[in-house]
């Protein structure tokens, strides 16, 4: 049996863990009052190393390490990235939704371990109902006693702020994020320096997904060493795999880091609808690169280095599956489209690039291109990939480099048919007729 750290309120019993009564009653807030009352900062920063919690927003990277970075300067911040944007993502609108207590209890340890005073959870705009429920979610934490001045009778004093944006994808990017808390535009910031060092308002400042704040009172509660008994050495704990697309049963699945995709989309998920044949995999929404669905690729274990050795990355775990009728080529116009749209038009190759890139895709998908026109496809992708501030650039490029490596011949039929329409007859000059 799959065991549920995140998504707890899928137990039997705890489908009411919203209700601040309830998820007491199962154990919720014993972590935060033992980090409190009897642990200093950094024996949580050590706790968290040592339990190899990764961060689940995408890039992956040591949570506890992150806390570690932060400059010995005060006032601190914590802020929660929740703004879940990415194509193909929705497993943070679930944790809020059904157990926004354990994700708040970890962004409160996460605001203790780092001796910070306020912190921010940062929604994309279209959360406003979601906003308006963690509103009153946190208000019933300051009449309990759990938030505000001198926390159960400590010296520790704490505020939770929701902070809503306005949509924009690249405030996911956690730089654009603070930009756009400080009432900015959301660009991002050039780096160094690092949100560590200078974050919100150029004070030191640390961003964590909300899944992964999510996974902080189990490890607090049950110690380190259990949670290195769940996933693997390098990606231990579970994480929660949003499967969409061509699927028999599309949906969020807490899972150990190792199963295989295989075993994910087969055993868990019923397979591809209708019974077709699974074509293609996007690993992490539209950011990574497209991944073709060899027996290799699925007997790959869903870790961030197993994926990463196949030339992708499982960022997020926004998993789309496409079957065999599925045009990548058009796949790779529509995620592009996606990027042109978002471009905060910031860096001058991501702003430029995405633009040639969706004219080409466009011209693609009509019929209207020679082989010299994808070359050119392909050149603009080199100089757009690596020169831009953020990585929106990257992941722009991602599903073109890989759906013209690996589906040429999709992009191939469109050549065909731009070939097989007949050409108009040129214009001949009108010869005068001698005047009889």
């Amino acid at each position: 049996m799959i065991e549920h750290i995140v998504l707890r309120h899928r137990l039997p019993g705890l489908e009411n863990i919203n209700q601040l009564a309830a998820y007491q009653a199962s154990g919720g807030f014993d972590a935060y009052r033992t980090v409190v009352t009897s642990m200093t900062p950094q024996a949580v920063i050590d706790l968290i190393k040592a339990s190899g919690l990764r961060g689940r927003g995408g890039a992956g990277f040591p949570t506890g390490v992150k806390w570690s970075f932060l400059s010995n300067r005060f006032p601190r911040y914590v802020v929660a990235n929740s703004d879940e944007s990415e194509p193909g993502t929705f497993k943070d609108r679930e944790i809020m939704e059904r157990n926004p207590f354990q994700f708040l209890e970890g962004l409160m340890i996460a605001s203790y371990a780092a001796q910070a005073s306020t912190a921010y959870n940062y929604l994309r705009g279209e959360f406003w109902e979601l906003a308006a429920r963690l509103d009153a979610q946190i208000a019933e934490l300051h009449a309990a006693g759990l938030l505000g001045k001198n926390v159960l009778g400590t010296q520790y004093s704490l505020d939770v702020h929701n902070h809503l944006g306005a949509g924009a994808y690249i405030c996911g990017e956690e730089s654009a994020l603070l930009e756009s808390i400080e009432g900015k535009l959301g660009q991002p910031r050039l780096k160094p320096p690092f949100p560590a060092d200078r974050g919100l308002y150029g004070q030191p400042t640390v961003v964590n997904n909300t899944e992964t704040l999510a996974n902080i009172p189990p490890i607090v509660a049950r110690g380190a060493e259990w949670y290195r008994t769940l996933g693997t050495e390098s990606s231990p704990g579970t994480k929660v795999m949003c499967l969409s697309g061509h699927v028999a049963n599309a949906g969020n699945y807490e899972v150990p880091f190792g199963i295989t995709f295989r075993d994910l989309i087969y055993g868990l998920a019923g397979g591809i609808r209708g019974g077709r044949t699974l074509k293609a995999i996007l690993p992490s929404g539209a950011s990574a690169p497209i991944l073709a669905a060899t027996d290799k690729v699925l007997d790959t274990r869903l870790t961030y280095e197993d994926v990463a050795a196949l030339g992708s990355q499982l960022g997020s775990a926004s998993i789309i599956l496409m079957d065999e009728t599925v045009d990548m080529s058009w796949v790779a116009m529509k995620t592009t489209h996606f990027f042109k749209h978002e471009s905060c038009g910031k860096c001058t190759p991501c702003r430029e690039g995405t633009y040639w890139m969706t004219h080409i895709l466009d011209r693609v998908q009509a019929g209207g291109v020679q082989a010299a026109d994808l070359a050119l496809l392909s050149d603009v992708t080199h100089q757009i990939g690596g020169k831009c501030l953020c990585p929106l650039g990257d992941f722009a490029t991602s599903a073109v480099v890989s759906s013209l490596k690996l589906f040429p011949a999709d992009y191939e039929q469109h050549l065909a048919v731009a070939a097989a329409v007949p050409a108009k007859p040129a214009a001949r000059a009108k010869v005068a007729q001698p005047v009889s």
